[in-house]
This record gives structure tokens, sequence and C-alpha cells, in this order.
């Protein structure tokens, strides 16, 4: 009998700390099916009058209501992060809407690695820190590059936002490096996408889509190639002094 009452409260804790990532995961798949025909290109071009005078007669509002709803696009991982970066740039211009953009999505970040820590993070990193063998080497290799390997999958464009948000959780990274990584991270991509927003008012007028495909252009790709080569730079010092024995 006082086993099973024991293990009910353990339960429950465990569910308590999984339910914000159970919500954020839910809430995902849902979007996922209702939003996608809601959050595209063409929502914007049809409202893009009615956005820009509410944000002539309202520029503090605007731009807070715009940073919230960016917000919980990354937090639940919404359909629409490509749109609303470059919806940042249509309304705010390249520079202020590049602010806000990074500094939106590194706040939505921040809430599902959060989220991800308190459910299976923390336990999963506990057991890599007292595992032993291969799991251990792991964990010791991910500690001792941390920043590297954080910048490295904020940098490299074939890594999904929401996996680089998930994993450095899984991993005990601590939130003052992950916070640091990302809003740093994704400011090259970042400015690129919302100077592509910014000019849309040329692309609406000429009846065109935005080309997106422009980061992996060789004048853009190139410079973030260059960034994830510095930093990859400080691990591949450490394996050669490791294999020379410094």
């Amino acid at each position: 009998m006082n086993e099973r009452t024991s293990e009910k409260p353990a339960q429950k804790s465990a569910l308590m700390r999984n339910l914000p990532l159970i919500v954020i995961l839910s809430v995902a798949a849902i979007g996922a099916f209702t939003l996608r025909d809601v959050l595209n290109f063409e929502t914007l071009r049809d409202n893009r009058e009615a956005l820009l005078a509410f944000r002539d007669a309202n520029f503090v509002a605007t731009a807070l209501g715009f940073m919230a709803v960016y917000v919980l696009i990354v937090a639940f991982s919404l359909p629409g992060a490509t749109l609303a970066t470059l919806t940042g740039g249509f309304l705010f211009g390249t520079w202020i809407g590049a602010a806000l953009n990074v500094t939106s999505a590194t706040i939505g970040a921040i809430a599902i690695f959060l989220a991800a820590r308190m459910g299976l993070g923390e336990r999963l990193a506990a057991r890599m820190e007292t595992g032993t063998g291969t799991i251990k080497r792991i964990k010791d290799g991910i500690d001792e590059n941390q920043w590297s390997m954080l910048f490295l999958i904020r940098l490299v464009p074939a890594v999904p936002f929401f996996v680089a948000n998930i994993l450095p959780a899984l991993v005990g990274v601590s939130l003052f490096r992950f916070a640091v990584s990302t809003f740093l991270g994704i400011i090259p991509g970042g400015v690129v996408y919302t100077s592509v927003g910014a000019g849309l008012g040329d692309v609406f007028e000429r009846g065109e889509t935005p080309d997106l495909g422009i980061l992996f252009e060789p004048y853009v790709l190139g410079p973030i190639l260059g960034l994830c080569a510095l930093a990859l730079l400080p691990i591949v010092l450490k394996a050669v002094r490791g294999r020379k024995g410094i």
C-alpha cells in the first residue's frame, strides 16, 4: 500500500516536469495542420496595407505585438517563422527588424530550451554525467567544446531551429551559454532574411514572391561557412593537440 502511494506522487511529479514540453509538442502538432495555410506569404501580401497603416499609427504597439507573435511561433514551433522574419523586415526595415527578429527568436528558443530541460534534460544530463564508457566520453567531449558546438549548430543552415533548441537542453548546457550562443549565432541568417523582407514592397509591386534561396547564394553562404569554420577551429585544435600529446 505504501509503495503504491509513493509511486503516485512520483508519477505526478514526472508528469508536471514534462507538462511544458508536452504542451509545446501538442500545440506544434496542431499548428502544423491548422496554421500552415494561414501563416504564409499570401497572407502577408493581402494584408500589407493594413499592417503598414497600423504600424504608422501605433509603432510601439506594433513592434511589441509583432515580438509577442514571433515568440509564440518559435516557442511552440509553429509554422511561419520564416514569414515572421520577412514581416519584421517589411514592417521595420533591415536593422530594427533584425533586432526585433533576433531578440524574439532568442526568447522563444529559451522557452523551448527550459521546457525540455525541465522535463527530459536534467535527468538525461545527470545520467550522462554519471555514466561510463562511450556515454561519458560523449558528455565530456560536449562539455569541452560547448561554445564551439553551440555556435556551430546555430550557424549551419542545415540544422533545424527546433533541433538546435532541444539538443542543448538534453546534454546539460547552461541557460547563459544557450542564450548567448543563440542570440549571436542567429544574427547572420536573421539579418539576411530580414533584408529580404525589407525589400518586399518592390516584390509585391512586381507580383512576385521573395527569393528565400538567397541564404545559399555564394556571396551569403561563403561568410556564414567561414563563421562555421571559425567556430569549429577550437575543436580541431584540441583534437590535433590531443593526438600530439600536447
